[in-house]
């Protein structure tokens, strides 16, 4: 049978979510039967050392023992209450302790609703309703974020997308990554009227994309001293640069935060949270409504928490950091020998390869890169056995179930690969 044909008659485009669906590279998808570790195994048995990591969440690797174990114990017990639980504040707790600027949060089922409600939250907070966010970068699909997008949008090549009313829209404004005056320019345009800025701290939907220095610091003063809040999305971020996310690299404490893929395990979860005064006014303590049946769900926080405890370990990202440097070094030396001069972009266990020359600090250097090209490597790598994002304005993750092995047989595939497409 062909999965993908049969799929098409009962899904949009055979997919759940748009960039599976191979649309910038061509060719059908692979559908993934199971995985173990740094691999995934397609239906017909075929081996993939995986970089996508389900697009983040499997730092630990996939099936990770501990975090099956927690899972299939809190199975065991039921599936959804719709009642408080023992592993919600277990989470919240430990969530609290590991990121910087967060003294409470709210657990919700995905980054989309983390990002949403954070932006109510911050509109309620600052009695302003339009925010700033920037070209190229991806929050989730709410109406008022679908505005110069990155991610699946940047793929299919749509800034925005149909079904977002104009008002809700007109709210939202647009900014440069890594231009300062963009930002300060919004904010003299609109005077006491911006309640938030949003902003990934490392871009990771139009590839990576890495604050230059002073940037975020920037972003900060500027924030506090126009009375608006700085919302950093850590939904890739969060837990993947460090036990506190960006936010604890790079040094800086926004007002918001929202959280998600690696915080479940791998399972449906997203979080938003901030300092106290701010998160007060939530439902049911204050009056900004936002609830879910399903959040806090105890297969998830189960999941979480165990990832979490072992990302807490010491040691845990020094380790990690050493293996992807082998492999981003690696595809460095690979470039070197070929006599090819693509962008290269990495920090910690997120890179990602331009095919375009020169460096890559703006949503406009990022576009200049040949999608074409990119499609040709992701169909000689796969032919190889390594599984990238099927998209070039996606970040590959490194977990830390990758052996030596696997990175020493990825360069080999990055080498032969790059000189097979020329």
């Amino acid at each position: 049978m062909n999965y993908f044909q049969e799929s098409c008659k009962y899904m949009p485009g055979g997919v759940n979510s748009p960039v599976r669906a191979f649309g910038s590279v061509g060719g059908e998808p692979v559908f993934v039967d199971r995985a173990k570790g740094s691999k995934i195994y397609d239906v017909n048995g075929k081996e993939y050392i995986d970089y996508v990591c389900s697009w983040g969440p499997m730092i630990l690797g996939h099936t990770d023992e501990d975090v099956l174990k927690a899972i299939k114990d809190a199975a065991e017990k039921g599936a959804s209450f719709g009642a408080p639980t023992v592993n919600e504040l277990n989470m919240a707790k430990l969530i609290t302790e590991m990121v910087p600027s967060v003294e409470m949060v709210r657990l919700v089922s995905s980054g989309t609703e983390a990002l949403m409600s954070a932006i109510r939250l911050a509109r309620a907070y600052t009695k302003r309703d339009t925010i700033v966010k920037f070209e190229g970068c991806y929050h989730g699909h709410s109406d008022s974020l679908l505005v110069k997008a990155g991610s699946g949008l940047l793929t299919f090549n749509q800034p925005s997308s149909p079904g977002v009313p104009e008002d809700f829209a007109k709210h939202t404004l647009i900014a440069q990554y890594n231009d300062i005056d963009s930002v300060k320019a919004l904010f003299k345009e609109n005077k006491d009227k911006i309640a938030c800025v949003l902003v990934e701290p490392a871009a990771g939907n139009m590839g990576l994309v890495l604050p230059e220095r002073g940037f975020l610091e920037s972003l900060k003063n500027l924030c506090a001293e126009e009375g608006a809040l700085l919302l950093f999305d850590e939904v890739i971020t969060g837990f993947r640069m460090s036990s506190g996310g960006a936010q604890k690299y790079y040094g800086i404490q926004p007002d918001l935060t929202t959280m998600g893929k690696i915080i479940g395990g791998g399972l449906p979860v997203g979080a938003y949270g901030a300092r106290k005064e701010i998160m007060d006014l939530i439902s049911p303590v204050g009056a900004v409504y936002q609830a879910g049946t399903l959040s806090g769900n105890p297969l998830a926080t189960a999941a979480g928490l165990a990832t979490l405890k072992k990302l807490n370990q010491p040691g845990f990202y020094e380790a990690l950091k050493a293996k992807s440097d082998i492999l981003w070094d690696g595809f460095k030396g690979n470039c070197e020998k070929l006599g090819l001069k693509y962008a290269f972009n990495s920090v910690e266990s997120l890179g990602c390869m331009f095919f375009t020359e020169g460096e890559v600090k703006s949503f406009a250097q990022a576009i200049k890169s040949d999608t074409k090209k990119y499609a040709s490597f992701f169909h000689a790598m796969l032919k190889r056995g390594v599984n990238l994002a099927p998209a070039q304005f996606e970040c590959m993750f490194v977990s830390a179930a990758h052996t030596e092995e696997d990175l020493a047989k990825t360069i080999a595939a990055h080498y032969d690969s790059l000189k097979e497409i020329g």
